[in-house]
């Protein structure tokens, strides 16, 4: 772990988001150093050191990284989901990081062929859309020349907390209305009742993991799936929700058959998004432990005025 005389680096991809900024401000806290580099069209995290440039400009990023003339501990790609980007972290950092974490997702899992719980190797993996563009950037590190540089893939789940809206399923999806719904006592839509099983991660724990799993060398080289510590129907999670401002929760089921006919790219939300977490247990990385209440009251309340 850092100290105040030899201060672990990290270079965060992003650094202005949702996980991104989470990232940051946890990595300040536990005294790491911290660089983002972005286009520098939002705030900051306070105490981050921002290299500005568009990543889709690939010769300004590779002279933004350059200039910083630093060779980080631990760089963390929160938000490539192309090939190209890929290619890129390989190409840029290869040489500048001892170790490499990119964020992927559990989207990359074919929904009509996942294992309950799904465990990190599978033979069916998304071909087309966010999922399969993100199973294309693991292939990039996997098969690629990455030289010295160590890599981490990591698969979160439903990411919540502060920093983002509330909401995990299709027409209630990070849902920037949805207390003013519950408030309301109109009912949510919610596709099969919301009955589908899945295990939230509080953006804060997984930012806590990925600094762990950029720690550890038992995760070099490695994929893990990356979920919170309690499995609950989704109908659960707006349940909770309405709990914290106490009110009733109203639930409208609409037919799944149905909604998939109209909306087929919604499939990826749509199942069981359980996961088997032995292997980071088996690689020492300490698991996500904030309970689903705890973690939602923080962030229902990250929204409400004053």
């Amino acid at each position: 772990m850092s100290n105040a005389a030899n201060p672990r680096t990290l270079l965060i991809v992003g650094g202005s988001g949702f996980l991104s900024g989470t990232l940051a401000r946890t990595a300040t806290a536990r005294g790491y150093q911290v660089w983002t580099i972005t286009r520098g069209r939002q705030p900051l995290p306070a105490g981050a050191a921002n290299l500005r440039a568009d990543r889709h400009d690939p010769a300004a990023f590779a002279r933004a990284v350059a200039a910083a003339q630093t060779h980080w501990d631990l760089v963390v790609d929160c938000i490539g989901y192309e090939v190209a980007d890929a290619r890129q972290d390989i190409e840029v950092f290869r040489e500048r990081t001892r170790h490499f974490v990119f964020v992927s997702t559990d989207f990359v899992f074919d929904p009509a062929h996942r294992r309950f719980p799904q465990g990190e190797e599978t033979a069916y993996y998304l071909q087309e859309g966010y999922g399969g563009n993100k199973r294309l950037c693991e292939l990039e590190f996997i098969n690629g020349d990455t030289g010295s540089m160590a890599w981490t893939i990591l698969r979160p789940c439903h990411i919540y907390g502060p920093g983002s809206q509330l909401g995990c399923l299709p027409l209630h999806g990070r849902d920037p209305q949805l207390i003013a719904k519950l408030r309301s006592g109109q009912p949510l839509q919610l596709v099969g009742g919301g009955h589908f099983l899945q295990q939230p991660i509080l953006a804060a724990d997984l930012a806590a993991l990925i600094l762990r799993a950029g720690e550890s060398p038992a995760t070099r080289g490695q994929i893990f799936c990356t979920a919170g510590p309690e499995l609950i129907e989704s109908r659960d999670y707006y349940r909770i929700i309405a709990d914290i401002l106490e009110v009733d929760l109203c639930i409208k089921e609409l037919p799944v058959d149905q909604h998939l006919s109209a909306h087929p790219e919604t499939a990826t939300f749509l199942c069981h998004r359980i996961y088997d977490l032995s292997k980071l247990r088996t690689a020492g990385v300490e698991l996500p432990a904030t309970p689903l209440a705890k973690g939602l009251r923080q962030h229902v309340e990250s929204l409400l005025p004053g």
